[in-house]
């Protein structure tokens, strides 16, 4: 099957988030599978050229239409560990993709909707015809529109689109001034509700056509999708999800276990596995060394990840307090998305810098992350969502026990010690709680240190259990390739 996938991401050329390790590690498990992928992306001035291989002119007069003229673009084409990348450049006044970041300047609905539509002319100046178009996010909601209403009349009427969401609470909403760019142009068409019409506010929302227009909709969890129709995470589009139940589902995440695997990580000091778990405690001691923490049989407690209201931050904060308190230790890896919360934990960073129990490091650091998910022994995730999640997946594979809130995809990879009854003893892999106060997240955690203090061979049994689960894209990519087929045949 010939696939493309049109995104703002890929992992690690482009990365804001987990959007560009799905695009990249999605893509690589398609091509082992025997299909052919081809992945479109915008040409960032800010993105990482050191990762792309044989960069070449691919296509160098392209012209898109843009209002009521065109604008000339390059296309380059290289090679992502061995992922075959096309990559668009405007050259006009409005410096689409030369601002030095990828994200969060006021005029992204316009850039984005720019790169969709540059995307699918050069699809088509250039007479590619794929099976099935795979897009991403709001960024790109746009394409299935402008394929039904525009494309499919000169030459790809046969194109099917896949639409996968990551985060609903990002959804694209604006004006009519992208209908005129791009050359929609009908304000009263496209202002209906089944078009683009936004189901609250007299506005467009590019997320919304593209859940109208594509063939088959998806988020990356089985939980999160019934959460996005029935409890509110669906960020307003609960009716258009609904009247659309049809077509639209959950697919989990995977993760590259070739980057992720404490048998072959470079990052970390001592490899393991889950026959030679006791290996695991050497990358306890050198984490210590290098963080200047106190060596003792202790359990270590983390939370890596975005410093944010998304993430459960004040849960995070009772949570280290509450291991300082039971005399174990916590380390900190994350970046603050607000200046209140890179403050608040800039101030608790300098309360605690001479704690030898504690450590915060305030940014984010690869390699550091790596060395402790193999040190620690438990990992708090108290997310307020979490549509899917890598951090707990993560974890598992590094025999990292985590305890985390039941929602969105951890619901769907974590499965409590004590209380999961839909699974057995021998399936059970870390620590769930509910609810969003201190209490709720307290109590899973005293659960899990509990188990470390009083019974320290379950507590491995239960770590070990976790390490051999399989969360890689062997499964999910399967499930994708089912819709891509279902689509295919419409």
């Amino acid at each position: 099957m010939y696939i493309v996938q049109i995104a703002s991401e890929c992992a690690p050329v482009i990365k804001a988030g987990g959007l560009g390790d799905v695009v990249y590690g999605l893509s690589r498990e398609l091509e082992i599978q025997g299909n052919n992928v081809e992945l479109i992306l915008p040409m960032y001035d800010c993105m990482r050229y050191d990762h792309i291989w044989g960069i070449h002119d691919a296509y160098r007069d392209l012209w898109v239409p843009w209002y009521g003229g065109r604008i000339h673009c390059s296309v380059y084409c290289g090679w992502v560990h061995g992922q075959l990348c096309f990559f668009i450049e405007p050259h006009s006044e409005e410096n689409f993709f030369h601002r030095g970041k990828y994200y969060g300047e006021s005029d992204d609905y316009m850039r984005f909707a720019f790169f969709s539509k540059a995307a699918l002319e050069f699809l088509l100046q250039s007479n590619k015809r794929p099976d099935v178009i795979h897009c991403h996010d709001w960024q790109t909601g746009l394409v299935p529109v402008m394929l039904f209403e525009m494309y499919k009349w000169h030459g790809m009427a046969n194109q099917r689109v896949c639409y996968t969401i990551h985060n609903f609470k990002h959804q694209g909403v604006t004006g009519a001034d992208i209908l005129w760019a791009t050359g929609l142009n009908n304000d009263a068409y496209y202002y209906q509700y089944h078009c683009l019409r936004d189901d609250h506010h007299n506005c467009l929302n590019i997320m919304k056509g593209g859940i109208n227009y594509s063939n088959f909709v998806n988020t990356v969890s089985p939980h999160h999708a019934w959460e996005a129709r029935f409890n509110g995470e669906g960020c307003g589009l609960e009716p258009t999800l609904n009247i659309h139940h049809s077509k639209f589902s959950g697919i989990l995440n995977g993760l590259d276990y070739n980057f992720w695997n404490p048998e072959k990580d470079a990052y970390i000091p001592h490899p393991y596995s889950a026959d030679n778990f006791a290996e695991k405690a050497k990358n306890k001691k050198a984490l210590r060394e290098r963080l200047l923490l106190s060596d003792e049989d202790k359990p270590l407690v983390c939370y890596i990840g975005r410093l944010d209201q998304q993430k459960g931050v004040h849960l995070v904060h009772h949570s280290m307090y509450y291991a300082l308190e039971r005399g174990v230790q916590f380390v900190l890896l994350g970046s603050a998305t607000e200046p209140s919360i890179n403050a608040w934990f800039q101030h608790e960073k300098e309360f605690l810098n001479n704690n030898p129990n504690c450590h915060l490091e305030l940014g984010f650091n690869e390699e550091l992350s790596h060395l402790i998910y193999a040190a620690a022994d438990i990992i708090v995730v108290p997310s307020n969502y979490e549509p899917c999640g890598l951090t707990q997946i993560i974890s598992l594979k590094y025999g990292t026990v985590p305890v985390v809130r039941g929602v969105g995809g951890l619901v769907n990879t974590v499965f409590d010690w004590d209380y999961d009854d839909s699974h057995t003893p021998e399936e059970r892999n870390g620590f769930m709680f509910y609810q969003t106060d201190k209490y709720a997240a307290e109590s899973a955690l005293c659960r899990a240190l509990d188990l470390w203090d009083n019974e320290p061979k379950l507590f491995q049994k239960l770590a070990v259990q976790g390490m051999n689960y399989d969360y890689s894209w062997t499964n999910p990519v399967q499930e994708y390739l089912k819709a891509y087929e279902a689509i295919r045949h419409k």
